[in-house]
């Protein structure tokens, strides 16, 4: 095997494997940040202590999604099939990776909002759901385009 075919074959199976790792890093990041949020928030709220720590989990999806696609992304890997795997896998992973920091951002501030003003929490976290909708439409997108990447299922 030639080096170059090593390094297309390296690539093909980082591809399958980014959409879960990238995802994975986006999720630390937002629950992190809306964690940090909801912990600032306990401080200043007599109650809702649970619908701010459990809002500060949503930026986790990202990281099922990932999963999923690496699922669905995992076959024999060729040097056909490299190319396809290599941009589906960091595509799909940045953009997961993007909604899940965003998200954090966007549940963080719900939680500030909502420290003096508590009746508006569910409004406040409404764009944290848009964001959440570009997530699964990357998610789809890798299941729809995987299809068309060569080579068989691995079993």
């Amino acid at each position: 095997m030639s080096v170059e075919n090593f390094l297309i074959l390296g690539l093909g199976w980082a591809g399958i494997f980014l959409p879960t790792a990238l995802g994975a890093i986006g999720s630390i990041v937002g629950c992190a940040r809306a964690g940090q949020a909801a912990c600032g928030a306990l401080l200043d709220v007599e109650s809702g202590y649970g619908r701010l720590v459990g809002a500060s989990a949503l930026p986790s999806s990202q990281t099922i999604y990932g999963i999923v696609v690496t699922m669905q992304l995992n076959r024999q890997v060729s040097v056909e099939a490299s190319p396809g795997l290599f941009a589906l896998g960091v595509l799909v992973g940045l953009a997961l990776l993007c909604s899940a920091v965003l998200q954090g951002s966007c549940v963080a501030s719900a939680i500030n909002a909502s420290k003096s003003k508590p009746e508006v929490f569910g409004l406040a976290i409404a764009p944290a759901a848009i964001v959440e909708g570009f997530a699964v439409f990357a998610f789809i997108f890798g299941l729809i385009i995987s299809g068309g990447i060569p080579g068989t299922l691995a079993g």
